[in-house]
């Protein structure tokens, strides 16, 4: 069993990768950085590699695509993202559209043509990490990293319907965290108020739901909740309260 994993270097996709190698899965770890791959692969008892890929490099998309089909892979964890805080005006446009090149394209892509695999096979998983982001009315300060997870969600949803009606036993998955502990406030410049969960929690949560087959997971009673209500709030009052989250968030990095 071979699992491919974007994102592996930290945070989430690590600790993912970590959960299935302990299921006996041989997985290949994707990210920019090479020290931080090798050093998880030691972890991991050297059971699985790695793969030096930009995913806002068109060409190293190729790269992973092509090892996923060589590979013949049983999970793709699509967890490669990031963020950009601040007004849409003030914000950078090259670091904004990198990040829709990583958030949605290379996703997008990567997604179809493992999915085009999976169905050949009549098997597979297809983990696309969101986030809550992609369940809220709005973002503003973060307004194009909600609608990348926006995007993720709702690609996500509509090819799990198609893929149902075919009765396939393929098996799409969409992982939408809270805050949680990792480097996204960093690279984002933002820092969270709330309460984070673990990685280590998500990422194992994450993987006995999507062996479950479960649709959408959303690991945290609180984020739960909080989901829940926003059916009860106009939108505008909803962009209001998400505005003044945001804004904290900014002050406390």
């Amino acid at each position: 069993m071979k699992a491919l994993i974007t994102g592996a270097s930290s945070g989430i996709g690590r600790d993912i990768a970590r959960c299935l190698s302990k299921k006996g899965y041989y997985v290949i770890l994707v990210a920019r950085s090479e020290s931080k791959l090798n050093e998880l692969l030691k972890d991991l008892n050297g059971n699985g590699e790695i793969l030096i890929a930009d995913l806002s490099n068109d060409s190293d998309v190729d790269k992973v695509i092509s090892k996923c089909l060589t590979e013949n892979i049983d999970v793709l964890v699509n967890n490669a993202g990031f963020g950009v805080y601040g007004n849409f005006l003030a914000t950078d446009i090259n670091s904004e559209l990198n990040m829709l090149k990583v958030n949605v394209v290379a996703l997008h892509r990567l997604t179809k043509e493992v999915y085009k695999l999976m169905k050949t096979k009549n098997d597979g998983h297809i983990l696309n990490v969101s986030s809550s982001a992609g369940l809220m009315a709005g973002g503003p300060l973060l307004s194009s990293y909600y609608a990348t997870k926006s995007y993720v969600r709702s690609l996500s949803l509509g090819i799990y319907e198609e893929n149902r009606r075919d009765r396939s036993n393929v098996h799409i998955s969409i992982l939408c965290p809270g805050p949680v502990n990792t480097n996204f406030n960093e690279i984002a410049g933002a820092s969270f108020n709330l309460k984070s969960l673990s990685s280590e929690y998500v990422a194992k949560y994450a993987v006995e739901k999507m062996f479950k087959n479960k649709l959408l997971i959303i690991p945290g009673f609180t984020i739960k909740l909080g989901i829940f209500f926003q059916r009860f709030i106009c939108t505008k009052w909803l962009l209001k309260i998400g505005y003044r989250i945001q804004v904290k968030k900014g002050n406390g990095f």
